[in-house]
């Protein structure tokens, strides 16, 4: 897409899903540090069912490091991968605790360093905790973006870094939301919605291109 062809597809996403925001529920930023780490190949509406509960007692690095790996195990397994996600929250945790004093980092280079934090978990946190333009590239945002044209990347960090060339950075965080509520209701990943899409005069996939 040329500049030209993005800023209308950014606008007409803005009017679109304007208000966006992310689907995790959470009070705090260890709690959407937590959700964020338990939603890989989870859905938000598990991870919030799951954390309903779990977020009574344990919301911050004090509460959940009294768990047991099995204890959290039995609270978040419905939620898959679970053992790998306990074992990794409370190693995250155990760090937060003893390296920063109780709270959630706020840089990039020392969240990617939380076990079972990456570039995605970590831009969530950034950009929802912290306030911090960042995109974050999951399932949807890799789809979309490279089926309508944003970027054309062949991995996740390469399409990252395309969408934070190509969108202006004050509309990082927004678009992100934008991208990732367009792949949920209209450019899904087995049978987009083509003739519902607001965009579809835009999209190379649609097109041809």
């Amino acid at each position: 897409m040329n500049k030209k062809t993005i800023k209308a597809v950014l606008e007409i996403l803005n009017e679109t899903y304007e208000g966006a925001k992310c689907g995790l529920d959470f009070t705090n930023h260890y709690e959407l540090l937590v959700s964020t780490i338990l939603s890989a190949q989870c859905t938000d509406v598990r991870v919030n069912i799951i954390t309903k509960d779990l977020y009574a007692q344990y919301n911050t690095p004090q509460a959940m490091i009294t768990l047991s790996i099995e204890e959290l195990e039995e609270k978040v397994k419905s939620c898959g991968f679970y053992h790998n996600k306990s074992k990794n929250i409370l190693a995250a945790t155990k760090i937060i605790l003893e390296k920063y004093n109780g709270q959630v980092p706020d840089t990039m280079e020392e969240l990617i360093e939380l076990p079972g934090v990456g570039r995605k978990t970590a831009n969530v946190v950034l950009s929802n905790a912290f306030g911090i333009p960042a995109i974050a590239v999951d399932t949807h945002v890799f789809r979309v973006s490279k089926r309508i044209g944003l970027a054309k990347g062949k991995d996740v960090e390469h399409v990252e870094q395309e969408l934070m060339k190509n969108i202006p950075k004050n509309m990082w965080s927004d678009a992100h939301h934008y991208i990732i509520w367009h792949g949920r209701k209209v450019c899904k990943a087995r049978k987009p919605n083509c003739d519902e899409c607001p965009i579809a005069p835009y999209c190379e996939f649609l097109n041809g291109k």
